[in-house]
């Protein structure tokens, strides 16, 4: 996957379309930036016209749950995360958990939080 930069707003239609839109009126935010989404084949639109989330738009999703699960254990071990992704990042070593509950960030997960925080510096 390269790196294609979202901005919030682009996220945030991702969120709309996964969580279902009316074929109808898909709303301001999801019309907005259907073109440059459906371009970059995050989301299409089906042939009895749904806008539907590809394969990659359900990745890239689901990637940006992990890094935000991530930024939220760094500073809180007992954040809350998702069952899906407690286990995504378990079996990449990202995470470990506590004896007392949560989870607490391993040296790899640290790293790549680092990693992530600097690249996002540089594109800036």
């Amino acid at each position: 996957m390269k790196n294609e930069q979202l901005t919030t707003d682009e996220y945030d239609a991702l969120e709309l379309v996964r969580r279902g839109v009316k074929r109808d009126n898909p709303g301001a935010c999801v019309g907005r930036n259907l073109k440059r989404l459906s371009g970059i084949k995050l989301m299409e639109t089906t042939r009895d016209g749904r806008i539907v989330l590809t394969e990659k738009g359900q990745q890239m999703l689901f990637l940006r749950r992990c890094v935000k699960s991530l930024t939220a254990l760094a500073d809180d071990p007992q954040a809350a995360l998702d069952a899906d992704v407690a286990r995504f990042l378990s079996l990449k070593s990202h995470i470990a958990p506590r004896e007392e509950g949560g989870y607490v960030l391993t040296d790899k997960g640290r790293e790549t939080l680092d990693d992530i925080k600097r690249q996002q510096q540089e594109r800036r």
